[in-house]
């Protein structure tokens, strides 16, 4: 018995010591981060900004990787079947949890189950931009142009399910509007359809947005925050305008596949919290509109990054909208 209990103790003993030597040695070799968005936009504006700082911190560069179609999936199947060793992530967001699956039946994946969910890198609200020569110069303006012609008037999205597109739908609920949704691969040519006047308007992310905005080929009407965004003090929000109830903020993550070491995941979490509080990290982010917002811990970020998942399920559920 007295030797069972001594052989019990040195395997944990061994556990625990390959565990921190693997904490210790990794990462060993460059760390991939899947994108489900084309380069350009607002999910690879962030990606490229904290991934830059972490990578320094971590000592091996993060590989941007473009994986851009089918509301992101692509990238996010890619990762859920990755090898759990921390070298390949996930820049996610809410549409993980159950969302993909009603808008793609052939997803395989399940947001709470094929994912290790590490921090919160971002919030922000988006903005309603339209086309510089449209003729409404408000919101109110927008919707009452709207009413007059159901189903006219054309909004861009990144991607069918994606939260450019759910913005959009949760506008038209609250709203009492009909819209036409025309999905784009990417937050970069979703915006430049409206700068050439392909469709009216879109719920575009602040990095996607603001160039074109700057060089008034587009005209930013609100943000889709409940209230004004510290971000843009000068702008209204939807809800102000008139949409009484509207709020949209949309958020990106740091996720890994499921069966991640703790460990690493831990020291994952670490670098990204001290990459988000760096203050030039902060001011990049700031100037593309986007907010640093690392998470608390591992587990608060799990949990709330459940609670938000099954938000934007039941956004998606009530908007009946389907891709295959």
């Amino acid at each position: 018995m007295k030797q069972e209990l001594r052989a019990l103790s040195f395997a944990a003993a061994a556990l625990l010591a390959s565990a921190g030597a693997l904490a210790d040695i990794y990462p060993s070799r460059p760390i991939t981060l899947l994108v489900g968005f084309p380069a350009g936009g607002g999910a690879d504006t962030v990606a490229r900004i904290v991934g830059d700082k972490l990578g320094k911190l971590l000592g091996q560069p993060i590989v941007i990787d473009n994986k851009p179609g089918a509301g992101t999936t692509i990238a996010s199947d890619q990762v859920a079947r990755a090898a759990p060793d921390g070298y390949t992530l996930l820049l996610g967001s809410a549409n993980l949890y159950g969302s993909d699956k009603l808008l793609y039946k052939s997803v395989k994946y399940d947001g709470a189950k094929s994912f290790v969910p590490i921090s919160r890198w971002s919030s922000a609200p988006m903005l309603l931009a339209v086309n510089k020569d449209v003729s409404a110069k408000t919101v109110q303006a927008l919707i009452a142009e709207a009413r007059q012609n159901p189903g006219k008037l054309a909004y861009s999205s990144s991607g069918a399910g994606v939260v450019t597109h759910l913005a959009g739908l949760s506008f038209e609920k609250a709203a009492g509007v009909q819209m036409l949704h025309v999905p784009y691969k990417g937050g970069a040519p979703s915006i430049q359809a409206v700068a050439a006047g392909d469709v009216q308007l879109t719920f575009g992310t602040p990095p996607s947005v603001l160039p074109m905005a700057q060089g008034q080929k587009l005209r930013v009407l609100a943000v889709t925050s409940g209230q004004r965004s510290p971000l843009f003090p000068d702008v209204p929000s939807v809800a102000e305008a008139g949409v009484k109830g509207y709020d949209y903020t949309f958020w990106f993550g740091l996720f890994g596949p499921a069966g991640l070491p703790p460990e690493v995941a831990q020291k994952l979490f670490d670098a990204s919290v001290a990459a988000l509080n760096d203050p030039e990290v902060k001011a990049r982010m700031e100037k593309s509109g986007n907010e640093s917002a690392p998470s608390k811990s591992l587990a608060e970020f799990r949990a709330w990054a459940l609670v938000e998942g099954a938000k934007s399920k039941e956004l998606t559920e009530r908007s009946g909208a389907s891709v295959e």
